[in-house]
């Protein structure tokens, strides 16, 4: 203690003069008013910088409930678009209602993010960190903000196994938008945005670019949500029907955020349908 008081009492003139700048530094910059304007104006810049960047970082520590907010918006939309395209199919021409969303009342969604991911296998999976105990079941369908992105098929307390659509074993019942003309989604392997639909039959009306949805004839996933759209259009093997590529809306390499589709009636469907 005697050693540090030593050495403040021999630089005590420094001390002094570092206190006479400060104090000539306030006079200078409160008294005068050029000066005054430059030293606010600057400290505003500083202020408005750091507060910027605090802003950016929380702003970055929130993505994840952000995105995660994002996909079930994105998917109750698809929802309500298609819940609306069935009701004035049903309205006679001319007439107007208010048309009740009850497609949409019979769905919610369990948001989840992906904690693992395979696309360059002939079966691929995903993990997702929401399991039993957040309700999740097998044989659940799973979508992204963009999508579809597979089925539930394993499930622990706290995780989920999701089969891909980029599976040999996955099928999905789909649809061209605005027709009853459907089939399943199958993946052959290679491209990751790519898979295809057989058994089209040859008098359907259809051309590239036409958008391919769930067909909603199964208690995975609902009507109308947005699966890809046809990019090439073959023969089958037996030249009596089409087989459509379509190209993917999820890119399944890069997803993140998902949701798990819970429908109310899952079991009744379910049970109805014959497998």
């Amino acid at each position: 203690m005697e050693e540090f008081l030593e050495r403040l009492v021999g630089h005590v003139h420094w001390l002094v003069f570092l206190l006479l700048e400060l104090f000539c530094g306030v006079l200078l910059f409160r008294f005068n008013h050029y000066q005054h304007s430059v030293w606010f104006t600057q400290a505003n810049i500083v202020a408005g910088k750091v507060l910027e960047w605090e802003e950016d970082v929380v702003a970055y520590l929130h993505l994840g409930e952000l995105n995660a907010e994002l996909t079930g918006r994105n998917i109750a939309l698809q929802q309500e678009n298609e819940a609306l395209r069935q009701a004035l199919r049903q309205m006679p021409q001319g007439e107007s209602a208010v048309v009740g969303l009850s497609l949409t009342d019979s769905l919610r969604s369990i948001p989840a993010r992906v904690v693992a991911n395979s696309v360059r296998r002939d079966e691929n999976f995903l993990t997702i960190n929401r399991g039993a105990r957040d309700g999740v079941r097998p044989e659940m369908g799973v979508l992204s903000g963009l999508g579809v992105v597979g089925i539930v098929c394993k499930v622990s307390p706290h995780y989920a196994q999701v089969m891909s659509v980029l599976n040999r074993q996955s099928s999905i019942s789909c649809r061209l938008r605005g027709t009853e003309y459907f089939g399943y989604l199958k993946w052959n392997g290679g491209s990751p945005l790519a898979a295809f639909i057989d058994d089209i039959p040859r008098h359907a009306r259809f051309h590239v670019g036409d958008t391919v949805e769930t067909s909603g004839f199964s208690s995975v996933f609902p009507p109308g949500i947005f699966v890809g759209r046809v990019s090439k259009i073959r023969n089958s093997a037996d030249g009596l029907a089409f087989q459509l590529e379509v190209k993917l809306s999820t890119d399944l390499s890069n997803v993140r955020d998902v949701c798990v589709v819970v429908r109310r009636e899952h079991e009744e469907l379910d049970s109805m349908i014959v497998k």
